[in-house]
């Protein structure tokens, strides 16, 4: 695996943008990298994705210049580990309610001495052992990234303890799924959602750690850096193709 420029640009201290993406063409995320996106994150989560197909989206966005992560499904040491074998820059984890979550996150995407994943050097990640399989995880440890979503009134009340986990890089505030934990399904500028939020970042960024939120539109992005946020998960790749159509047709006719 090459050195993780996206660790390495948030350690910098810059603020990182990339898409969801939920369509299997590779030519898409390849493009995204191209016009000057740090990553994309390729959604096995809520997108139609299998892992053949992200493993293929991850070699076509390294080749477009960006960093490819994968949101699993949930909380499971299998399917984190596969994530992370295509030889993804890092994986994104789901549902985080409590230090015991991350904990198992940790220890799915981490080999020892810092956590329990499987070995299998004949993978992508491991460059199917054509360079050997010298110092790999020990790379691999330092160089792919571990991200989780706090989603809840339940994760946002056990921030405390769960910031307080090693080998954590990214802690992902998701304001739609918090909305709906407060009861106002998709009201992500409810004040509830906004000020808990507001308060997560501050949690965050005291405990040394990056924080990430999504921002359907270029003003919550700013918005939300004006906050502290670093990580920005700006749009879906199917909404801003419909965006796109939409306005394209919409200046067309006049």
């Amino acid at each position: 695996m090459v050195k993780n420029a996206l660790k390495e640009k948030l350690q910098n201290g810059q603020v990182v943008y990339g898409p969801f993406m939920n369509c299997s063409y590779g030519s898409f995320i390849e493009i995204v990298g191209m016009t000057g996106f740090d990553y994309a994150i390729i959604d096995m989560e809520h997108g139609p994705l299998e892992v053949e197909t992200a493993e293929d989206l991850c070699r076509a966005g390294q080749c477009g210049g960006l960093a490819p992560i994968v949101r699993v499904r949930k909380n499971d040491a299998p399917q984190i580990q596969r994530a992370l074998d295509i030889g993804s820059a890092g994986v994104q984890v789901p549902q985080i309610e409590t230090r015991a979550d991350a904990e198992a996150v940790v220890r799915a995407a981490k080999y020892q001495p810092l956590g329990m994943r499987g070995i299998s050097f004949y993978t992508r990640a491991g460059d199917y052992v054509v360079h050997g399989q010298q110092g790999i995880t020990d790379r691999l440890n330092k160089e792919q990234i571990v991200i989780i979503h706090i989603e809840g009134q339940r994760g946002l009340a056990n921030l405390e303890e769960i910031v307080t986990v090693p080998n954590i890089d990214v802690i992902f505030l998701g304001p739609y799924d918090l909305s709906q934990s407060f009861g106002i399904p998709g009201q992500v500028n409810d004040p509830r959602v906004v000020q808990g939020m507001e308060k997560a970042v501050k949690a965050i960024r005291a405990a040394g750690k990056f924080a990430g939120t999504f921002a359907g539109n270029p003003e919550a992005a700013k918005r939300w850096v004006g906050a502290g946020v670093q990580y920005i998960s700006l749009g879906v790749d199917v909404g801003i193709f419909a965006d796109a159509c939409r306005n394209l047709l919409q200046q067309a006719k006049g």
